[in-house]
């Protein structure tokens, strides 16, 4: 397991487009969420234990900000042949266990995580309703521990976009285990 941190990316980037299937058999593109006043872009996996300690507070973010108009979508880009955990039909398992509420997109190719830069999981993209990069870091300060949590960075940074302010200069980068990209 390799620890990266999110690469700095300039707010105020476009999101990248994508047409990916969900594990559910669905297929997705960017435009397919054209009401949503704030779009989170979420490159997870089902193996890494960053992701698995945040899971919780991602589907709660779901349940929390859903009905205000923000729209999350998950991404796993990881290579599955040395994950079997992060194989299509685990993705879907765990996507219906856990009623994430939210799409689960499968990243094949790989090609979408390149285009936005993505290297670990955890790594988080908030877009606004222009679909420019609003906020991209971190979920909170306590990856380990829901419990000690003091801030809720990425909270905070979706309540600013819904209420139409500034995004904030300081971005926390988020940490994770590195995408497992292809041989």
């Amino acid at each position: 397991m390799v620890l990266l941190k999110s690469t700095p990316i300039p707010l105020g980037t476009p999101a990248p487009n994508f047409s990916l299937p969900s594990v559910d058999g669905r297929r997705y593109t960017l435009e397919d969420f054209p009401s949503a006043q704030a779009l989170l872009v979420m490159f997870i996996c089902n193996h890494c234990p960053y992701v698995v300690a945040v899971e919780d507070r991602i589907i709660q973010l779901q349940r929390e900000y859903g009905p205000k108009g923000v729209q999350l979508v998950g991404i796993c880009s990881n290579d599955p042949t040395d994950y079997p955990d992060d194989s299509p039909a685990k993705l879907l398992e765990r996507w219906r266990s856990k009623a994430y509420g939210f799409p689960y997109l499968i990243d094949e190719t790989q090609e979408t995580a390149k285009a936005y830069e993505a290297v670990c999981t955890p790594d988080l993209y908030l877009f606004d309703g222009e679909r420019r990069l609003y906020y991209h870091g971190r979920i909170d300060d306590h990856w380990q521990d829901a419990g000690k949590v003091t801030r809720r960075e990425l909270a905070s940074a979706v309540d600013r976009l819904l209420k139409g302010e500034a995004a904030l200069e300081e971005q926390w980068p988020s940490m994770g285990c590195s995408i497992k990209w292809k041989k």
